[in-house]
Formats: C-alpha cells, sequence, structure tokens
C-alpha cells in the first residue's frame, strides 16, 4: 500500500520584503511580495493575511497601495475577502472547484460535483507529450491516474490525469483520492491551483471509453485538455476529460 503524503506545512524562512526597483508601479511589486509568500506557503489556505494597514506599515508604502495589490489577486481568486475577517488566502473550497473548474451542466440547468471511481493510480516514467505538458526534464517521472466520473448516477466522463511525481511524493497506488482534487494538493502538498488553461475538440470514443461509458464505439465525445498551473506559472497537472455531452452542456463561467 502507498505511504499517505505528508500534509504541507509553512516555511520557516523569512518572507520576501520590499525592494524598490525604479520604473515598475508600486502596487505590482507589493503584489510580488504577496504573490511570493504564496507561493511559499507563508500563509496557509483559509488564513487571514495582516490588515492593509500592517501590510502597509511593514513595507512602507501607502494603505492604499497595499490594497490595489490585493484587489488584484482577489480577482484572480488567489485571494477573498470575507465580511469580520478580512482577506484570506483563497482554499478549494467544494463550490469554488464546481464553479471555476468543472464545466458540464445538465440540460435542466443542474451542475453538480461529480462522484469519481479511480481506476489506476501509479507512478511511472513520463512520456515525451507528459514532459513538453508538464515541462518536465528527461528522466522525470509522473503519477498517472485513471477514473470515471458520475453525475446522477450514470458514468458521463473518462478521464487521465497527470502529475510530476517529485511535487506528489507518496502518491499512488490505492491510496484513496477525494474527488476535490485541487484541494486535495493545496491541504496535503501545498500545491495551489491559481489557473488552467484549456482546448476542447470533438472526439470518438475509443473502445474502453465506450464500455465504461456505455455507449457505442465511436459515439462522440467532447474532450477537454487542461493544464493546471500554480501561482508562479509552474504545471502542476495534464488532465484529459472525455465526456459523453448526450445529456449536458459544457459551460465556461467564471466569476
Amino acid at each position: 500500500m502507498a505511504s499517505k503524503p505528508k500534509a504541507a506545512k509553512r516555511k520557516a524562512s523569512k518572507p520576501a520584503k520590499l525592494k524598490r526597483a525604479p520604473g515598475k508601479p508600486l502596487y505590482a511589486q507589493v503584489e510580488e511580495i504577496i504573490r511570493k509568500r504564496l507561493i511559499d506557503n507563508y500563509w496557509k489556505p483559509g488564513e487571514a493575511l495582516p490588515s492593509e494597514f500592517e501590510l502597509a506599515a511593514e513595507l512602507s508604502v501607502s494603505q492604499g497601495t497595499v490594497r490595489k495589490a490585493l484587489n488584484d489577486m482577489v480577482a484572480e481568486n488567489l485571494l477573498e475577502r470575507r465580511q469580520g475577517r478580512g482577506t484570506l488566502v483563497s482554499e478549494y473550497t467544494e463550490r469554488r472547484a464546481l464553479f471555476l473548474y468543472f464545466n458540464l451542466k445538465s440540460k435542466d440547468g443542474d451542475q453538480s460535483m461529480p462522484f469519481s471511481r479511480t481506476l489506476a493510480c501509479e507512478q511511472r516514467p513520463a512520456t515525451e507529450i507528459e514532459r513538453t505538458k508538464l515541462r518536465l526534464a528527461p528522466g522525470a517521472n509522473v503519477v498517472a491516474m485513471h477514473r470515471v466520473r458520475e453525475l446522477q448516477g450514470r458514468p458521463v466522463i473518462v478521464e487521465r490525469l497527470t502529475l510530476p511525481q517529485e511535487l506528489f511524493p507518496g502518491l499512488g497506488g490505492d491510496l484513496k483520492l477525494p474527488e476535490n482534487l485541487y484541494r486535495f494538493y493545496q491541504g496535503e502538498y501545498g500545491i495551489t491551483v491559481a489557473k488552467a488553461s484549456e482546448s476542447v475538440s470533438a472526439v470518438a470514443a475509443e473502445a474502453l471509453e465506450a464500455q465504461l461509458l456505455g455507449i457505442m464505439p465511436d459515439a462522440p465525445l467532447l474532450e477537454i485538455d487542461r493544464v493546471a498551473v500554480t501561482i508562479d506559472e509552474r504545471p502542476v497537472e495534464w488532465r484529459v476529460s472525455r465526456c459523453n455531452t448526450s445529456n449536458y452542456s459544457y459551460v465556461a463561467e467564471r466569476g
């Protein structure tokens, strides 16, 4: 049985400090500092940042400069504001994962988190295309997952995911995976998915996919090819989802 991953811990290193760069807007420099602290897990998911006043005093800038930097990061969903609690590091709740990164909606308008059944999860050498997608060095290993996802009790999606093994030690084998993988990456490994790029195309169902989805071979499927990256633009997941959209629509809503 694969060993369980160890939860990410806050880095002990001192947080990055502001070094004023001539010709670059001050708010952008403040944003770089805050972004670097998020990358270093200086603040944990769900943790409140110091107040705008405290950050401004620490960095020797105005509160307005800090507020503008924070506003940009709230717009990117890296931070969130809550009444009475201030500005917090965003964490992957079920709702956030659903509305930011799950794109299928039933014909009656229902959009719910799918149930997933993992078929395989193993560590192995990366293929050439995996090294390209994830920007890996020759000889790198990956964690490869294959799973089926169900909506309203019916299999709808066949999915293959590939992760850099060096970032996810201990992941593989018969370790049970949660539905919300992005929250799992964040909580267990300190890896926050900041955004994802997608391409969508029409494909024909292969024999195994048809069997898993209960459809005819060569039936039309919607393929969603997604690469997810961290705050510092490092690819951490390549996911190819093949979806039976006979009862569902692909939506691309962003808050």
